[in-house]
């Protein structure tokens, strides 16, 4: 009974973590912030990227750590095609600009930005706070609609499957409001 009763709450406790995220329909919090593309530093705006197509908002707990690492190559190599659906890319830690401005020209490629949230309010305005460690953001990916509504979250910590799901959102959202 005691091994049901731990479990349960294990469960609840875990349940309430995964679906951690903005709904679908939301409207996307807007921001600036101190971002590095290619090494070089400038401020990026949710705002004015939007002006411009969907965006691909993902959250990445660490800099140079071996999953980030990961998931910002994958994403670098398939910038192509998120561009191909007019969508852009942005990825967002709470690393400080100087180590970003490093992460955008190795893992990145130079291909995409990466915005400093040091203080985690764009963090905390998106749910993105990782729970077990409060210090890092979560591993969350949203794709956001031109008008600044979410129209697709993904949430886990495995960063192998964060592109392949959101150009897959991406293309459905694409093939949709082309039917309209």
């Amino acid at each position: 009974m005691k091994c049901n009763l731990a479990f349960a709450v294990i469960s609840l406790s875990l349940s309430g973590f995964a679906y951690a995220a903005l709904d679908i329909g939301d409207p996307a919090p807007d921001f600036t912030a101190p971002a590095a593309l290619g090494g070089k530093v400038y401020k990026f705006s949710l705002a004015e990227s939007l002006r411009k197509g969907p965006v691909v908002l993902y959250f990445f707990p660490a800099a140079f750590s071996e999953g980030c690492s990961v998931e910002a190559h994958e994403f670098a190599e398939a910038n192509a095609q998120f561009a191909a659906l007019g969508a852009s890319l942005v990825g967002v830690s709470g690393d400080d600009i100087d180590t970003l401005s490093k992460f955008s020209v190795q893992a990145c490629q130079s291909k995409f930005p990466v915005a400093s949230d040091e203080t985690q309010a764009v963090m905390k305005s998106f749910d993105a706070v990782m729970q077990t460690r409060p210090e890092y953001a979560n591993r969350i990916s949203y794709v956001i609609a031109p008008n600044g509504s979410i129209v697709y979250h993904y949430m886990s910590l495995n960063p192998t499957k964060h592109v392949e799901k959101t150009l897959a959102a991406l293309r459905t959202w694409s093939e949709n409001k082309a039917n309209k």
